[in-house]
């Protein structure tokens, strides 16, 4: 073993150099993992490949995304130990890397498709006031776009294009990809905004640069705030107790899975489930590419058909 520095010290260096350097809570993660790594191969262990691949063995229990941080915790402290002159072959730690981590697998999303489907038929009637009218033009949005709840309260009224019924949007990992909006969702927006109308023109601002979703609670008063993901989520909780059912019978992602298992079941087409989903790492200039054709097709039937 290389004299330089002993396991222990190494150990108890590389915690201090993370407390001083990082978050307490990745300092907490972090000394988590030197714990367990000290339980599994030994205080005095060498820090060599071998000790390495033990530490990746004991984690096999646990789940993917921790055999991963914990990982990321023992890659800190052999590069640690390099830069104080210990010997470290890279080469033989990412073998093992990859021979022994977990690697986090597919699952299929489960929801209640009759719950969902019991909301949307429900929200389809509401209206009425501005939060009436605007609940039900969040949930239709959800259910035909596929957005995230996140993206559609950040959706502003100018970001949507009328007359290709889609709008860019700037999603999950700061991408930006397409959205295709139905026609029962444009008319419920159109709803909402239309009753919203006084209250957006009182504002003094451009109409573009409002939020399409807005609070309506008495602490926004008459300004036209756009509506946070818990708020937002809480009152569609209401709407499905409304509906007549437990409030924990649609989960926040659901109508989202709700959205991409229906694309595929009425075309078979994984593949344009995916891109409407906006699951594909395809960079921004590709979305230019897939803004006519099949893909919009496949949308319209699905969406906008008869079943509709």
């Amino acid at each position: 073993m290389n004299k330089i520095m002993d396991t222990k010290t190494t150990l108890t260096g590389y915690l201090d150099s993370v407390k001083y350097a990082r978050s307490p809570k990745t300092y907490a993660t972090y000394h988590q993992a030197m714990k367990l790594f000290v339980s599994i191969v030994g205080e005095n262990a060498p820090l060599s490949s071998e000790t390495y691949a033990d530490f990746l063995r004991g984690l096999k229990d646990l789940s993917p995304s921790t055999q991963a941080t914990y990982k990321t915790a023992l890659l800190g402290l052999y590069t640690y130990y390099a830069e104080k002159g210990g010997e470290v072959n890279i080469l033989a730690l990412r073998a093992a890397a990859k021979r022994y981590v977990k690697k986090k697998g597919q699952r299929l999303p489960q929801f209640d498709r009759e719950a969902i489907e019991q909301t949307i038929n429900y929200a389809k009637d509401l209206r009425g006031d501005l939060i009436s009218l605007r609940d039900r033009a969040f949930i239709l949005t959800l259910a035909d776009t596929g957005l995230r709840v996140s993206e559609a309260c950040g959706l502003r009224r100018g970001d949507i294009d009328w007359n290709e019924k889609r709008a860019f949007v700037i999603g999950k990992g700061d991408k930006q990809g397409v959205v295709r909006f139905s026609n029962r969702a444009l008319d419920a927006i159109r709803d909402y905004l239309s009753a919203r109308a006084k209250l957006d023109g009182a504002t003094g601002r451009p109409l573009t640069a409002l939020p399409l979703f807005a609070r309506h609670d008495k602490k926004s008063g008459k300004r036209v705030l756009k509506v946070a993901s818990n708020g937002i989520w809480y009152a569609i909780k209401e709407r499905i107790k409304e509906a007549g059912l437990s409030p924990d019978a649609v989960r926040v992602h659901d109508l989202r899975h709700y959205f991409v298992t229906m694309v595929y079941l009425a075309t078979g087409d994984l593949k344009a489930a995916q891109e409407l989903a906006r699951h594909s790492d395809s960079k921004t200039t590709s979305l230019y590419a897939h803004l006519g054709g099949k893909i919009d097709e496949i949308y319209d039937n699905v969406f906008n058909g008869s079943a509709k």
